[in-house]
């Protein structure tokens, strides 16, 4: 028995056992008596007990791995399980994202206005092609046409959550914000990347920029699917879109006006949360 396997046993052992119950003690017995049999010159007469101890140590070094497996893909399970769906109904078709749980107050904030029903009527009003489309702005539900829109909020900030593991890639659902130093984002604007794809050098170029490296599966994804590289460290991301990217494109292709507001409005009908 190595050094190392005796270490992940005891790790196992005491992970997983209470120290004041039966299961806890029969293990130590077990552990301890093949530390002693390991350990002890092997007369004849004590072959056939030091075989039997070793196959019962093994049995239970068997369980306990099994037991561990068992609760490491449960725990990621239930981790990704944690995640919820908005479908958001909108005059030009039907988005669905998924909401990070992880990234707990954004999520939580935005959950909440979606299941208030806070975005019904709330116009997309600022729409750029190959960049992102953007929505949340209080004041457009009974906007005028030409009206500026993007100033409007709820009176709070939602601090900032940057996680390596979440980039801007297409499709990626964010948070927008005014130039707070804190990088604090809006109680209620968010906006979905469309984006567009990158080469190695303009991405070696946008790392020198933003004096941040990117990890490896960000410079993949902005190098084959696409997206905003430019915005990490700066936006919060706290989702992806799931279903329809195609709805995105054609509501950023729509004619608008100097203001990126778009000249018919493009609104959103409904939201729904979702377990899945």
């Amino acid at each position: 028995m190595s050094v190392c396997a005796n270490v992940l046993i005891q790790v196992i052992v005491e992970e997983f056992f209470d120290s004041g119950n039966q299961a806890h003690k029969h293990v130590l017995n077990v552990r301890d008596e093949w530390y002693f049999l390991s350990n002890k010159i092997l007369q004849p007469r004590n072959l056939s007990l030091f075989l039997r101890q070793q196959d019962k140590f093994y049995n239970m070094k068997k369980i306990l791995l099994a037991l561990l497996l068992l609760t490491l893909t449960t725990s990621s399970f239930a981790r990704k399980n944690r995640n919820k769906f908005v479908v958001i109904e909108t005059t030009m078709g039907t988005i669905k994202v998924e909401v990070y749980a992880d990234v707990k107050q954004h999520a939580d904030n935005f959950l909440k206005l979606a299941g208030e029903g806070f975005f019904d009527s709330i116009l997309f009003h600022r729409v750029i092609p190959t960049f992102m489309i953007q929505a949340g702005d209080p004041k457009s539900k009974n906007a005028f046409k030409g009206e500026v829109l993007g100033n409007g909020d709820l009176g709070y900030k939602v601090p900032a959550e940057f996680m390596d593991q979440y980039h801007h890639r297409q499709g990626a659902l964010a948070a927008a914000r005014d130039n707070n130093p804190e990088k604090a984002s809006s109680a209620c604007q968010f906006y979905i990347v469309q984006g567009k794809t990158y080469t190695d050098s303009e991405l070696d170029g946008i790392e020198q920029s933003l004096k941040r490296k990117m990890t490896e599966q960000a410079r993949k994804d902005y190098k084959t699917i696409g997206g905003t590289p430019h915005l990490d460290g700066s936006y919060t991301v706290f989702g992806q879109l799931v279903e329809g990217q195609d709805v995105v494109e054609k509501i950023t292709m729509v004619p608008r006006d100097n203001t990126d507001r778009p000249l018919e409005d493009v609104r959103i009908l409904s939201t729904k949360i979702k377990k899945k």
